[in-house]
């Protein structure tokens, strides 16, 4: 019964419209991209764009850019932690954004294959 109640405040805690969860998760992804544009700017003395350019890569899990690379120990620590938070906001933003409507989709995809599974045992006792 508690597990009933937990899944009950966790749908009220999810926003139901598409386009308030696309705030957030667009929210989510801009500060994660202007923190870590902001911080190679000034770690690494790069322009705002090279910036920019190389935390996006980073970002959706492309790796870095050929020709920008981090020189400086710092930044290169700094790159790596950011290759692990940028990649997991930026699926985890995706889920959050998504999510209802996949959870919506197993649902109706189990309820077939419960149907199914009947229809089956069904023609076992003919």
């Amino acid at each position: 019964m508690a597990d009933r109640g937990a899944r009950r405040n966790a749908k009220r805690r999810i926003p139901e419209s598409f386009w308030v969860r696309a705030a957030y998760s667009l929210a989510l992804i801009a500060a994660v991209v202007i923190l870590g544009t902001l911080a190679m700017h000034a770690i690494e003395g790069w322009s705002y764009l090279d910036s920019f350019y190389f935390t996006s890569f980073i970002a959706t899990g492309q790796g870095p850019p050929s020709e920008l690379q981090p020189a400086s120990p710092l930044g290169k620590v700094f790159a790596s932690v950011l290759a692990f938070v940028s990649v997991g906001t930026v699926i985890t933003a995706l889920l959050f954004l998504f999510g209802p409507f996949l959870g919506r989709v197993l649902k109706a995809g189990e309820e077939r294959l419960e149907e199914i599974g009947r229809e089956v045992e069904e023609l076992e006792r003919r």
